[in-house]
């Protein structure tokens, strides 16, 4: 693995536009090292860059995508800040079994759609060909 990275290569790999990546660093989620204008990443921005991706594909807002952060960069052993780091994971692991049930639901309703719509193909075709004979 890498070092560094441009934002370019970030932007790419990610399949997010470097306009998305300055708007995190706008909004303190990464923070790049400058040289000169140039922004480069390390492996903790492109670590933090997929963690907040995948928590917005979950439907984390960006503020609490940044509490996550804030507790993860800061020391351990704080009581209250362990306290609400657990709040937090309690909460998305409810989140999260909310979601797999709408995807496991969703799942079985396409199935049976697809059923009915090969049993609909099938029984057309059987028409199609007593039709021809």
């Amino acid at each position: 693995m890498k070092d560094s990275y441009t934002i370019s290569e970030l932007a790419n790999e990610f399949g997010v536009s470097t306009r998305t990546l300055r708007f995190y660093e706008s909004e303190n989620l990464i923070d790049p090292v400058r040289r000169g204008r140039q922004r480069v990443y390390r492996r903790e921005d492109r670590a933090r860059l997929k963690l907040i991706l995948r928590s917005k594909r979950l439907g984390m807002s960006l503020a609490e995508i940044g509490e996550i952060l804030d507790l993860y960069d800061k020391e351990p052993g704080n009581e209250a800040q362990a306290q609400r780091a657990l709040a937090i994971i309690d909460t998305w692991r409810g989140e999260l079994a909310r979601h797999l049930l709408d995807v496991e639901t969703m799942s079985a309703e396409l199935d049976r759609i697809e059923g009915n719509c090969q049993h609909f193909v099938g029984a057309g075709r059987a028409g199609e060909r007593r039709l021809a004979e």
